[in-house]
Protein backbone atom coordinates (compact mmCIF):
# COMPACT_ATOMS: atom_id res chain seq x y z
CA UNK A 1 0.00 0.00 0.00
CA UNK A 2 1.54 3.36 -0.82
CA UNK A 3 0.61 7.08 -0.52
CA UNK A 4 -1.20 6.54 3.21
CA UNK A 5 0.42 9.48 5.28
CA UNK A 6 -2.43 11.47 6.22
CA UNK A 7 -0.48 14.51 6.51
CA UNK A 8 -0.23 15.06 2.90
CA UNK A 9 -3.67 14.89 1.77
CA UNK A 10 -4.15 18.05 4.89
CA UNK A 11 -4.83 21.28 3.70
CA UNK A 12 -2.59 23.72 5.60
CA UNK A 13 -3.94 27.22 4.72
CA UNK A 14 -7.69 28.17 5.51
CA UNK A 15 -9.23 28.43 2.00
CA UNK A 16 -11.40 31.52 1.23
CA UNK A 17 -14.61 30.41 2.02
CA UNK A 18 -17.86 33.15 2.18
CA UNK A 19 -20.29 31.15 3.90
CA UNK A 20 -24.23 32.46 2.70
CA UNK A 21 -26.32 29.93 4.97
CA UNK A 22 -26.15 27.47 7.28
CA UNK A 23 -23.98 25.20 5.11
CA UNK A 24 -21.50 24.92 7.24
CA UNK A 25 -23.47 24.13 10.18
CA UNK A 26 -25.23 21.22 8.13
CA UNK A 27 -22.27 19.66 7.19
CA UNK A 28 -20.50 19.97 10.67
CA UNK A 29 -23.50 17.86 11.77
CA UNK A 30 -23.20 15.44 8.88
CA UNK A 31 -19.79 15.15 9.70
CA UNK A 32 -19.99 14.14 13.23
CA UNK A 33 -22.61 11.80 12.26
CA UNK A 34 -20.31 10.18 9.54
CA UNK A 35 -23.23 11.23 6.92
CA UNK A 36 -22.34 10.89 3.12
CA UNK A 37 -22.99 14.47 1.65
CA UNK A 38 -24.27 15.35 -1.60
CA UNK A 39 -23.38 18.64 -3.07
CA UNK A 40 -25.61 19.92 -5.88
CA UNK A 41 -25.61 23.13 -7.80
CA UNK A 42 -23.89 24.85 -10.99
CA UNK A 43 -20.85 24.83 -12.02
CA UNK A 44 -18.57 27.57 -10.34
CA UNK A 45 -20.65 28.06 -7.33
CA UNK A 46 -18.31 27.41 -4.96
CA UNK A 47 -18.84 23.54 -3.96
CA UNK A 48 -15.80 22.40 -4.36
CA UNK A 49 -13.89 25.34 -2.18
CA UNK A 50 -16.96 24.58 0.24
CA UNK A 51 -15.05 20.90 0.49
CA UNK A 52 -11.82 22.60 0.80
CA UNK A 53 -12.91 24.69 3.55
CA UNK A 54 -14.67 21.85 5.45
CA UNK A 55 -11.38 19.75 5.41
CA UNK A 56 -9.43 22.60 6.83
CA UNK A 57 -12.07 23.56 9.30
CA UNK A 58 -12.47 19.69 10.99
CA UNK A 59 -8.44 19.08 10.31
CA UNK A 60 -9.50 16.06 8.59
CA UNK A 61 -7.08 14.48 5.24
CA UNK A 62 -8.78 15.40 1.91
CA UNK A 63 -8.93 13.68 -1.56
CA UNK A 64 -9.98 14.85 -4.36
CA UNK A 65 -11.42 12.85 -7.89
CA UNK A 66 -12.42 14.41 -10.57
CA UNK A 67 -14.75 12.24 -12.57
CA UNK A 68 -14.60 11.19 -15.69
CA UNK A 69 -16.61 8.77 -18.34
CA UNK A 70 -13.33 6.62 -18.95
CA UNK A 71 -12.81 6.38 -15.05
CA UNK A 72 -13.41 2.18 -14.04
CA UNK A 73 -13.98 0.91 -10.64
CA UNK A 74 -10.10 -0.20 -10.74
CA UNK A 75 -9.02 3.54 -10.98
CA UNK A 76 -11.09 4.31 -8.07
CA UNK A 77 -10.12 1.20 -5.61
CA UNK A 78 -6.91 0.33 -6.83
CA UNK A 79 -4.83 -2.36 -9.07
CA UNK A 80 -2.06 -4.77 -9.45
CA UNK A 81 0.74 -3.28 -11.07
CA UNK A 82 3.95 -5.28 -13.00
CA UNK A 83 7.44 -3.90 -12.22
CA UNK A 84 10.66 -5.37 -11.67
CA UNK A 85 9.61 -7.64 -8.66
CA UNK A 86 5.93 -8.80 -10.33
CA UNK A 87 2.98 -7.79 -9.37
CA UNK A 88 2.23 -5.34 -6.50
CA UNK A 89 -1.11 -3.97 -5.47
CA UNK A 90 -1.75 -0.20 -5.97
CA UNK A 91 -4.44 1.79 -3.76
CA UNK A 92 -6.86 3.69 -5.54
CA UNK A 93 -7.59 6.94 -4.25
CA UNK A 94 -10.63 5.82 -2.92
CA UNK A 95 -9.28 3.11 -1.13
CA UNK A 96 -6.95 5.35 0.09
CA UNK A 97 -8.90 7.42 1.85
CA UNK A 98 -10.90 4.93 3.78
CA UNK A 99 -7.87 3.79 5.27
CA UNK A 100 -6.80 6.84 6.58
CA UNK A 101 -9.93 8.36 7.47
CA UNK A 102 -9.86 11.16 5.12
CA UNK A 103 -12.92 12.80 3.15
CA UNK A 104 -13.11 11.65 -0.24
CA UNK A 105 -14.68 13.97 -2.37
CA UNK A 106 -15.92 12.67 -6.12
CA UNK A 107 -16.13 16.01 -8.44
CA UNK A 108 -18.93 15.59 -10.75
CA UNK A 109 -20.07 11.97 -9.97
CA UNK A 110 -22.24 11.78 -12.93
CA UNK A 111 -19.88 11.76 -15.48
CA UNK A 112 -18.49 8.99 -14.07
CA UNK A 113 -20.08 5.24 -15.30
CA UNK A 114 -22.59 4.16 -13.16
CA UNK A 115 -21.54 0.66 -12.69
CA UNK A 116 -18.43 2.47 -11.82
CA UNK A 117 -19.95 4.55 -8.78
CA UNK A 118 -21.78 1.74 -7.77
CA UNK A 119 -18.67 0.52 -5.68
CA UNK A 120 -19.03 3.35 -3.15
CA UNK A 121 -22.40 1.76 -1.82
CA UNK A 122 -20.76 -0.51 0.79
CA UNK A 123 -19.04 2.66 2.05
CA UNK A 124 -22.45 4.89 2.36
CA UNK A 125 -24.51 2.71 4.50
CA UNK A 126 -23.72 0.97 7.74
CA UNK A 127 -21.04 -1.81 6.31
CA UNK A 128 -18.83 1.24 6.18
CA UNK A 129 -16.52 -0.76 4.22
CA UNK A 130 -15.06 -1.44 0.81
CA UNK A 131 -14.99 -4.61 -1.19
CA UNK A 132 -11.37 -5.18 -2.94
CA UNK A 133 -12.65 -7.73 -4.53
CA UNK A 134 -9.23 -8.33 -6.98
CA UNK A 135 -6.99 -8.34 -4.10
CA UNK A 136 -9.79 -10.86 -2.11
CA UNK A 137 -9.79 -7.99 1.19
CA UNK A 138 -12.36 -6.31 2.65
CA UNK A 139 -11.22 -2.40 3.88
CA UNK A 140 -13.21 -1.54 6.85
CA UNK A 141 -13.55 2.43 6.87
CA UNK A 142 -11.26 4.54 9.39
CA UNK A 143 -13.73 5.86 11.84
CA UNK A 144 -12.88 9.31 10.64
CA UNK A 145 -13.65 8.42 6.49
CA UNK A 146 -16.74 10.38 5.15
CA UNK A 147 -17.79 10.36 1.54
CA UNK A 148 -18.54 13.46 -0.44
CA UNK A 149 -19.89 13.58 -4.09
CA UNK A 150 -21.06 16.36 -6.24
CA UNK A 151 -22.86 17.21 -9.83
CA UNK A 152 -24.96 19.81 -11.45
CA UNK A 153 -28.22 18.54 -11.11
CA UNK A 154 -29.54 21.66 -13.79
CA UNK A 155 -26.87 20.44 -16.72
CA UNK A 156 -27.12 16.68 -16.74
CA UNK A 157 -29.32 14.51 -19.27
CA UNK A 158 -31.50 11.63 -18.31
CA UNK A 159 -28.85 9.49 -18.96
CA UNK A 160 -26.35 11.21 -16.57
CA UNK A 161 -27.83 11.28 -13.64
CA UNK A 162 -27.59 9.34 -10.48
CA UNK A 163 -29.41 6.47 -9.69
CA UNK A 164 -32.32 6.94 -6.43
CA UNK A 165 -30.24 3.48 -5.14
CA UNK A 166 -27.32 6.06 -4.97
CA UNK A 167 -28.97 9.54 -3.83
CA UNK A 168 -31.00 8.02 -1.30
CA UNK A 169 -28.12 7.01 0.23
CA UNK A 170 -26.88 10.91 1.38
CA UNK A 171 -27.64 13.86 2.57
CA UNK A 172 -27.98 16.69 0.70
CA UNK A 173 -27.21 20.59 0.68
CA UNK A 174 -28.38 22.94 -3.03
CA UNK A 175 -25.96 25.16 -3.42
CA UNK A 176 -26.46 28.34 -5.89
CA UNK A 177 -24.14 31.66 -6.91
CA UNK A 178 -24.58 33.91 -3.89
CA UNK A 179 -26.61 36.99 -3.45
CA UNK A 180 -25.31 40.04 -5.32
CA UNK A 181 -23.46 41.97 -2.57
CA UNK A 182 -21.77 38.16 -1.58
CA UNK A 183 -20.87 37.35 -4.51
CA UNK A 184 -19.18 40.75 -5.09
CA UNK A 185 -17.12 40.59 -1.90
CA UNK A 186 -16.07 37.03 -3.03
CA UNK A 187 -15.11 38.48 -6.41
CA UNK A 188 -13.27 41.29 -5.07
CA UNK A 189 -11.21 39.00 -2.57
CA UNK A 190 -10.39 36.28 -4.91
CA UNK A 191 -9.88 38.21 -8.08
CA UNK A 192 -8.15 41.21 -6.33
CA UNK A 193 -11.02 44.17 -7.62
CA UNK A 194 -12.01 47.30 -6.05
CA UNK A 195 -15.76 46.41 -5.08
CA UNK A 196 -16.98 49.09 -7.78
CA UNK A 197 -15.36 46.00 -10.54
CA UNK A 198 -16.53 43.63 -8.59
CA UNK A 199 -19.91 45.00 -8.66
CA UNK A 200 -19.99 45.63 -12.09
CA UNK A 201 -18.76 42.32 -13.08
CA UNK A 202 -21.51 40.48 -11.15
CA UNK A 203 -23.77 42.55 -12.95
CA UNK A 204 -23.28 41.11 -16.18
CA UNK A 205 -23.09 37.48 -14.74
CA UNK A 206 -26.84 37.93 -13.08
CA UNK A 207 -27.87 39.14 -16.42
CA UNK A 208 -26.50 35.96 -18.15
CA UNK A 209 -27.77 33.73 -15.70
CA UNK A 210 -31.45 35.06 -16.89
CA UNK A 211 -30.26 33.47 -20.56
CA UNK A 212 -30.15 30.18 -19.21
CA UNK A 213 -32.67 27.83 -21.02
CA UNK A 214 -33.22 30.71 -23.42
CA UNK A 215 -29.82 30.01 -25.60
CA UNK A 216 -27.47 29.53 -22.55
CA UNK A 217 -26.89 25.94 -20.90
CA UNK A 218 -25.51 28.02 -18.00
CA UNK A 219 -24.94 31.59 -16.83
CA UNK A 220 -21.38 32.62 -16.03
CA UNK A 221 -20.23 31.52 -12.51
CA UNK A 222 -18.63 33.09 -10.10
CA UNK A 223 -15.41 31.23 -10.82
CA UNK A 224 -15.34 33.29 -14.11
CA UNK A 225 -15.91 36.31 -12.50
CA UNK A 226 -12.72 36.39 -10.62
CA UNK A 227 -10.89 34.86 -14.01
CA UNK A 228 -11.91 38.42 -14.93
CA UNK A 229 -11.15 40.18 -12.16
CA UNK A 230 -7.60 38.96 -11.96
CA UNK A 231 -7.05 39.87 -15.79
CA UNK A 232 -7.85 43.63 -15.18
CA UNK A 233 -5.72 43.14 -12.67
CA UNK A 234 -2.90 42.29 -14.53
CA UNK A 235 -3.50 45.19 -16.83
CA UNK A 236 -6.27 44.04 -19.43
CA UNK A 237 -8.79 46.69 -20.35
CA UNK A 238 -12.52 45.40 -18.48
CA UNK A 239 -14.20 44.93 -21.71
CA UNK A 240 -11.30 42.68 -23.09
CA UNK A 241 -10.94 40.49 -19.90
CA UNK A 242 -14.98 39.89 -20.15
CA UNK A 243 -14.92 38.92 -23.68
CA UNK A 244 -11.72 36.31 -22.44
CA UNK A 245 -13.10 35.35 -19.16
CA UNK A 246 -17.13 35.65 -19.19
CA UNK A 247 -18.22 35.49 -22.99
CA UNK A 248 -16.03 33.57 -25.05
CA UNK A 249 -15.98 30.71 -22.52
CA UNK A 250 -19.88 30.58 -21.93
CA UNK A 251 -20.96 30.46 -26.03
CA UNK A 252 -20.42 30.25 -29.68
CA UNK A 253 -23.61 31.22 -30.86
CA UNK A 254 -23.27 34.41 -32.23
CA UNK A 255 -26.19 35.80 -31.55
CA UNK A 256 -25.72 35.34 -27.67
CA UNK A 257 -22.10 36.69 -27.99
CA UNK A 258 -23.25 39.93 -29.12
CA UNK A 259 -25.84 39.61 -26.45
CA UNK A 260 -23.34 39.19 -23.46
CA UNK A 261 -21.25 41.54 -25.27
CA UNK A 262 -23.68 44.37 -25.45
CA UNK A 263 -24.26 43.24 -21.68
CA UNK A 264 -20.82 44.02 -21.20
CA UNK A 265 -20.57 47.46 -23.00
CA UNK A 266 -23.32 48.49 -20.96
CA UNK A 267 -21.36 48.36 -17.56
CA UNK A 268 -17.60 49.24 -19.25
Amino acid sequence: MQNSDPGQYRISEEPYYRSVADEVALYEAAYAARMPVMLKGPTGCGKSRFVEYMAWRLEKPLITIACNEDMTASDLVGRYLLDINGTTWQDGPLTVAARIGAICYLDEVVEARQDTTVVIHPLTDHRRSLPLEKKGEMVQAHPDFQLVISYNPGYQSLMKDLKQSTKQRFGALDFDYPDADVETEIVSHEGGADSELAGKLVQIAQRSRNLKGHGLDEGISTRLLVYAAQLVGRGIAPEAACRMALVRPLTDDPDMRDTLDAAVETYF
